[in-house]
């Protein structure tokens, strides 16, 4: 750093006159008063002091400054800061090199602008940094706002900044804070706007909606998205592969500047871990065709579900239950059967069982209990038992059915635990419910067209029209309403009151589990001319429904589930985990831990907090912030059991292929600080625009000595010693 100083006035030629004038006056009566005194020395001495307090009021009349000025040694700096977030990846820049030349990527278009030879011409006036900023890692962000504001501290002697980026920003406050913060500090952003402000002509496959896992045999119905940016509709083949070989197509109509939604049916026939790719072929007029396919794993199991059916008489709809479970060769049905009246329950195979479940360890085996015509009565369930139920429901992730009859038994459960699980409210005054001659029939609502649990048909169109030509039903349970927080699926297609349409079939979430009511008892009367077609279908996908969360990850003695289950990325993720001890009793206390590992490589462990002694239930929460399959390690301490599983992160990366670029950000950036956007074509441009910026005025130190304290301490001193001296030589 060089410095220079020097003594400046600020006063005007008239006030130096006078100051001039002041002084040569005084000079002139010094002498004479010292002539007069003879020459006395003591009086010559007191007059030099009173001429030296004259000029020194002389001086300050005009305002002396004592200047220092600072120039650094270094060359001035200018940061060039180039974008390298995944968006940049986006090939759509047309260079226009040769005629049908496929587009090239942002990435590759600033090449030349991160290149120090770029920037030699400058080398002799500045000291050119380039650095980048943001990453394509995956999970990070692009930020605009950070690279700007810190430019000024970590480059020195800045006097201007060149931004490259495609003004897509997702991360940190706006970018126009740090803008304006360089501007308070005189130094201009020059910014080059990289990418298409509209979007190519593109077809992309957004997603498609695979589950965790599926069973051998049974089809998976699979959607997906098609986003078009064409003029045009037309019509593609969707490929469905399998890591396994099998290829499945299906023509789709793509609409025109829009999106379209679709599905495509799978059915897995071996078991084991599979990857299945959806791709769509590209078009002739696309221009990037890197996001027409899409991968995800998925887990074909060999499943065996425990179901319970607990009921009072053998009615029509408890026979053809039975029946449709103990023929699924996925379901292990256990029945039983009250029968009041009888001294004995109700049975006579091996699907019969003796007596409800003893306690937690034999309930926790049931993925489903399916609760008909029963209630608080002597013989039938007892509160203890409705407890336990309601905790299987809550903390274990079992699902559970009400199937009222029409000697209206569980309007008793009112009274019990399981109050709070009735996704329904009852009519206190027709416990028995509603028969009619005339048969009634379900109507779907929005919800239910959309729900797997209603399909009966593949296609949505189909589904309905099923539904409208199935078998009506001739008795119904008397409800007034659905309760806050459910899901109707479907109502009654005649029947309402002061609430709207009686609901029927009625869905929620409890806790960790899933409930559901059927208002009537005649699905029996699906298998009408068509057999097991529809009645065998809706059961099977019942039951599925509800122990899909529970059977996501199951070992000896833990058990893993998730919710939701098809997450979405930066979407908490609530993970229960149930441990048992060694001797098979639910853990009441211990250390339990998962350790997660995300796509890209990177491992987290978090930590689990139990939710009671009863249960074994154990629960966290994780945030993922990765699209793609997660590996998760859960390890008890105490048991030393672990259990692997993995589970798949639906939804785009943070930062996205194929979005329009935004240069209005950029322009916002350039105007604020009195900088200029330019093309990065134009390279030479950019050069020229920032050796002929004006190097940075140096750093002045002003110090006004006219108004300064000890200046006044001086002159009162002088003229204190002044009047003393008078008083010595005899004058006062």
């Amino acid at each position: 750093m060089n410095a220079t100083s020097e003594l400046t006035f600020l006063g005007t030629p008239l006030t130096a006159a006078m100051s001039i004038l002041t002084v040569l006056l005084t000079g002139g009566l010094c002498y004479y008063a010292w002539r007069r005194s003879g020459y006395h020395k003591g009086h010559g001495l007191l007059e030099i002091l009173r001429f030296t307090i004259v000029c020194l009021i002389a001086l300050l009349f005009n305002q002396p400054e004592w200047v220092e000025e600072y120039r650094p040694d270094e060359k001035p700096s200018i940061a060039v800061l180039y974008d390298q977030s995944g968006s940049m990846q986006t090939r759509d820049v047309v260079t226009g090199r040769t005629t049908g030349s496929p587009p090239i990527t942002r990435a590759e278009a600033i090449a030349p602008l991160t290149s120090a030879a770029t920037w030699a011409k400058l080398d002799e006036k500045l000291q050119v940094v380039i650095q980048p900023f943001s990453s394509t890692q995956p999970g990070v962000g692009s930020n605009l706002h950070d690279p700007l504001a810190q430019a000024a501290d970590q480059v020195k002697n800045l006097l201007g900044v060149v931004l490259i980026s495609d003004g897509d920003w997702n991360e940190g406050p706006p970018p126009v804070q740090a803008a304006s913060r360089l501007r308070m500090k005189n130094v201009p952003v020059f910014t080059v706007a990289a990418g298409s402000p509209q979007r190519l002509p593109d077809v992309e496959l957004l997603n498609f909606d695979l589950p965790t896992f599926g069973i051998a045999g049974k089809a998976v119905r699979i959607p997906f998205t098609i986003d078009s940016s064409l003029p045009r509709e037309y019509v593609t083949t969707v490929t469905l592969k399998s890591s396994d070989g099998e290829t499945i197509t299906k023509d789709v109509r793509v609409a025109a500047m829009g999106r379209t939604n679709d599905w495509i049916a799978w059915k897995p026939n071996g078991t084991g871990d599979f990857t299945v790719s959806l791709e769509i072929p590209r078009h002739g007029e696309e221009t990037i065709p890197d996001n027409n396919t899409l991968s995800a794993p998925i887990a074909i199991r060999q499943e065996k579900l425990k179901v319970l059916v607990v009921e009072s008489y053998p009615r029509w709809e408890y026979r053809y239950l039975r029946n449709a479970l103990s023929r699924d060769p996925g379901v292990e049905v256990s029945c039983l059967l009250f029968h009041p009246g009888l001294s004995k329950v109700g049975g006579g195979n091996k699907d019969y069982i003796k007596q409800f479940p003893a306690g937690i360890e034999e309930l926790s085996k049931f993925d489903v209990v399916f609760l008909g015509d029963v209630g608080l009565e002597d013989g039938q369930i007892t509160e203890e038992q409705c407890r336990l139920l309601k905790g299987l429901v809550e903390h274990q992730a079992s699902g559970l059915v009400f199937m009222p009859g029409f000697q209206g038994r569980q309007a008793s459960l009112l009274d019990s635990e399981l109050k709070d699980l009735l996704p329904v409210v009852f009519d206190a005054g027709q416990p028995g419910g509603w028969g009619s001659r005339t048969a009634g029939h379900f109507e779907l609502t929005e919800s239910g067209r959309r729900s797997l649990l209603t399909k009966l048909a593949d296609s949505q169109e189909d589904n309905a029209q099923v539904w409208e030509d199935l078998p009506g039903f001739q008795w119904y349970s008397a409800v007034t309403r659905a309760k806050a927080g459910t899901e109707v699926l479907a109502v009654h297609r005649d029947m309402s009151n002061e609430y709207g349409r009686l609901p029927l079939l009625v869905t929620r979430t409890y806790g960790a589990g899933k409930v559901l009511f059927m208002g009537t008892d005649g699905a029996w009367r699906w298998r009408k001319g068509v057999e097991d077609k529809y009645h065998y279908r809706f059961w099977g996908q019942v039951v599925r429904w509800m122990a899909y969360q529970r059977n996501m990850a199951k070992g000896e003695s833990m058990r893993l589930f998730y919710s939701p289950d098809q997450p979405q990325i930066r979407q908490t993720v609530a993970l229960s985990a149930h441990v048992m001890e060694k001797s098979g009793e639910p853990l009441s206390k211990g250390e339990v831990t998962a350790r997660i590992v995300a796509p890209s490589g990177k491992a987290e462990t978090i930590k689990f907090l139990s939710q009671g002694d009863e249960w074994g239930v154990f629960q966290s929460q994780y945030i993922p912030t990765e699209p793609g399959q997660h590996q998760i390690t859960l390890a008890c301490k105490e048991t030393g059991a672990t259990l692997p599983a993995t589970f798949f992160v639906q939804g785009a990366a943070r930062e996205q292929i194929g979005k329009p670029a935004r240069p209005e950000v950029l322009e916002e950036i350039a105007r604020v600080t009195r900088g200029q956007s330019v093309d990065p074509g134009k390279v030479e441009e950019i050069v020229q625009k920032l050796a002929n910026l004006p190097l940075p005025p140096p750093s002045i130190r002003r110090l006004q000595l006219w108004s300064h304290p000890l200046v006044a301490g001086l002159v009162v001193v002088l003229l204190g010693a002044f009047w003393v001296g008078r008083k010595v030589v005899g004058l006062i």
